[in-house]
């Protein structure tokens, strides 16, 4: 089999892709590495493959276009210390804030609908909405996990602020370990107008701040939630805290000031899981 050469064009291509957010996004696609997120990878937005060929012979042959490359010309395109040799180019997904923030009904629709059994394969039909704003969160470790527990807790979309890392960022993609092919997720260029839909729809907001008026343990989740989890250096800004129903205050001993955005997201899914389980 051919190897492509690291001077080839759709290497170069690849390189674009994994450096440049805004090639990513002209190009509507986006890269995830390793073994498991190819494997788990949706057969629908699954477009190419790059593999090394001892990769090529542990995993098979993919079903969409594929390139092999040498150890060497992939440790050119892969974003990780220590390549697992096989890279995928996806399609991304295309979510608007009403597809994000509804639930769907307990009835199945044609895409949910399991054609063996005839029941919903959608875990959150039926259920009350669950949700995380996000509001500049900059760190892709930080913004990969909060996808990551929030799918593990049961939320049921996130809802990003514009000024947030690139979700498509390869480290953020690493970092959600599957998570970002199965979690609702939007970005929205106006978060504040985001709120006041979420409002509209009759879920109750909650702002994580350092003067919240009660403990997050305190309140109930088991209705239309919304938890809004601020920017990792300065928290949320006063326009979105000022638009929320409720301020709730994660309690902290010591000289701590605040908690990391992705353990603050976790603690605050988990009590809405709780309450809901």
């Amino acid at each position: 089999m051919e190897l492509l050469s690291a001077g080839n064009k759709k290497i170069k291509r690849i390189q674009a892709l994994v450096r440049s957010a805004k090639d990513r996004r002209e190009e509507g696609v986006y890269i995830a590495e390793g073994v498991r997120m190819y494997k788990e990878a949706p057969k629908k937005y699954l477009k190419e493959v790059y593999l090394t060929p001892e990769m090529l012979k542990e995993v098979g042959e993919p079903k969409v276009p594929y390139y092999a490359v040498s150890d060497e010309v992939f440790s050119k395109i892969s974003d990780t210390k220590t390549p697992q040799g096989v890279l995928c180019v996806l399609e991304r997904r295309k979510m608007g804030l009403t597809e994000v923030i509804e639930v769907p009904s307990d009835k199945s629709t044609e895409e949910s609908l399991d054609k063996n059994s005839g029941k919903n394969t959608d875990k959150n039909a039926g259920k009350a909405p669950l949700i995380l704003l996000l509001e500049n969160i900059q760190d892709p470790g930080n913004l990969g996990t909060i996808l990551r527990v929030g799918e593990a807790a049961g939320v049921t979309g996130i809802v990003m602020s514009r000024g947030c890392v690139d979700i498509y960022n390869p480290k953020v993609i690493r970092s959600t370990m599957g998570s970002v092919y199965r979690m609702k997720f939007t970005v929205c260029d106006d978060i504040l107008e985001a709120v006041k839909r979420i409002k509209e729809k009759g879920i109750i907001t909650y702002a994580a701040h350092l003067h919240g008026s009660l403990g997050f343990t305190e309140y109930d989740y088991t209705k239309p939630t919304c938890f809004f989890i601020g920017n990792e250096g300065n928290g949320l800004s006063e326009e979105i805290t000022a638009m929320a129903d409720k301020r709730l205050l994660i309690p902290m001993e010591g000289s701590v000031e605040s908690l990391n955005a992705g353990i603050a997201a976790a603690v605050l899914s988990y009590e809405a899981h709780r309450q809901r389980f």
